[in-house]
C-alpha cells in the first residue's frame, strides 16, 4: 500500500496534539506562541513602538514643556500656575518656545519607544501561558522590565539632555544652540557619565511607570474581554484609549515623586545634591512635602493623553501587523 493512501492516512494521528496557541495566537495584538513568536512579537515591538513614539511626542510636548518648567521652579512666586506657566514663556519667546527642546525628545522618543514595546513584548512572550493569559506578578515583571530597559538604553542620555536644554533657558544668556550643540557641550564638560545624571532615580521612575502602566491596561483588557485573549483584537479603540488614560492617571499619581527627584537631579544645578537619596532629603526639608508633586496636574494632563494615544496607536498597527507578518 502507498505511504499516500488516504485510507492509511486517515487512520494516522500524531502523537503531538495540537497546542492551544496554535489555534489563538492571532487573536491578541500582544499575543506571542514560544520562543519564535516571542521574537516576532519583539520585532514588531520595536517597529510598531517606535513609529507610536514619534507621532504621540508631536502632539503632547507642550504639556512636557510646562510640567519641567514648574519642577524646576524652586523659588515660589515665579510661575503661578500651568496657565501662568504658559503665558510666561509665549510673552517671552513665542509660541515656539512652547516647543524648547523638541527636537530632544523627539530624537528619544522614537528610540525610547521602540524599546519599551520590544521588551514588553520579550518579556511577555517569555512568561505568558500556552494560551497568552498572563499572571498579575507576570504583567508586572514585564512592564518593570520595559521600564528598566528603556531607562537604561535611551530616557537617562535623553532626559538629561532634555532637562538641561529647558533649564538652560532659564538662565540670563542661554549656551545650548541646538540638539548636537547641546551634547556635544555636555559630553565635553562632564564626559558620558554627564549624559546619565540621574541614572538611579530614572531607572526607578521608569520601572515603577511602565510597572504600573502595563499591569493596569492588561488588568482592564482581562476584565473587559472576560479574560478571553482571542477577543482581544475586538476591543473598540476608544476602549482602548480610556485604559491608556487611566493607566497613565494611575502611573502619575504613583511615580511623579520620583520623577521630581529625576528632573532635579538632571538640572544645571544638579552639582548640589550628592546622590538621589541626598536630593530627596533637600527637597523634604527646604521645600517641602507638596514640592515633591510640583507640576502633577500638567504631567497628568500630558501622561493620560499621551499614554491613550500610544495605546490606541501601538494596537491598531499591531492589529495590522499581526495579520501581515503571523
Amino acid at each position: 500500500m502507498s505511504s499516500r493512501d488516504p485510507a492509511r492516512a486517515s487512520r494516522f494521528q500524531s502523537p503531538f496534539p495540537r497546542r492551544p496557541w496554535e489555534d489563538q495566537r492571532h487573536g491578541s495584538p500582544y499575543m506571542a506562541a514560544g520562543a519564535g513568536g516571542a521574537t516576532n512579537s519583539s520585532l514588531k515591538g520595536i517597529i510598531v513602538g517606535g513609529i507610536t513614539g514619534g507621532i504621540e511626542i508631536c502632539i503632547t510636548y507642550p504639556t512636557e514643556y510646562v510640567k519641567t518648567q514648574l519642577q524646576l521652579d524652586e523659588k515660589v512666586g515665579k510661575y503661578k500656575g500651568i496657565v501662568d506657566c504658559t503665558q510666561q514663556t509665549v510673552k517671552e519667546r513665542g509660541l515656539g518656545g512652547l516647543y524648547r527642546g523638541l527636537s530632544v525628545l523627539l530624537y528619544g522618543s522614537i528610540p525610547k519607544s521602540a524599546v519599551r514595546f520590544g521588551a514588553f513584548e520579550q518579556f511577555k512572550g517569555l512568561m505568558a501561558a500556552p494560551d497568552g493569559s498572563l499572571s498579575l506578578g507576570a504583567k508586572m515583571l514585564c512592564g518593570l522590565g520595559a521600564g528598566v530597559s528603556e531607562a537604561v538604553l535611551v530616557v537617562t542620555p535623553m532626559e538629561t539632555v532634555k532637562v538641561k536644554f529647558i533649564n538652560d533657558q532659564r538662565s540670563a544668556n542661554p549656551k545650548f544652540r541646538g540638539f548636537f550643540h547641546g551634547v556635544k557641550h555636555i559630553i565635553a564638560e562632564k564626559g558620558i557619565r554627564g549624559t546619565y545624571q540621574g541614572v538611579t532615580a530614572t531607572i526607578m521612575k521608569q520601572g515603577s511607570n511602565q510597572l504600573i502602566r502595563f499591569s493596569v491596561v492588561e488588568c482592564l483588557k482581562d476584565w473587559y474581554t472576560g479574560y478571553d485573549t482571542a477577543k482581544r483584537k475586538d476591543i473598540p479603540l476608544y476602549v482602548t484609549g480610556a485604559i491608556g488614560a487611566f493607566a497613565g492617571a494611575c502611573s502619575v499619581l504613583g511615580n511623579t515623586p520620583l520623577d521630581v527627584v529625576k528632573t532635579r537631579m538632571q538640572g544645571l544645578d544638579a552639582q548640589k545634591y550628592k546622590n538621589t537619596w541626598d536630593c530627596a532629603k533637600q527637597i523634604w526639608y527646604n521645600e517641602g512635602a507638596r514640592a515633591f508633586y510640583k507640576g502633577t496636574i500638567p504631567r497628568m494632563s500630558r501622561v493620560c493623553l499621551d499614554v491613550g494615544i500610544t495605546f490606541v496607536i501601538y494596537d491598531s498597527f499591531m492589529i495590522y501587523f499581526n495579520k501581515i507578518w503571523p
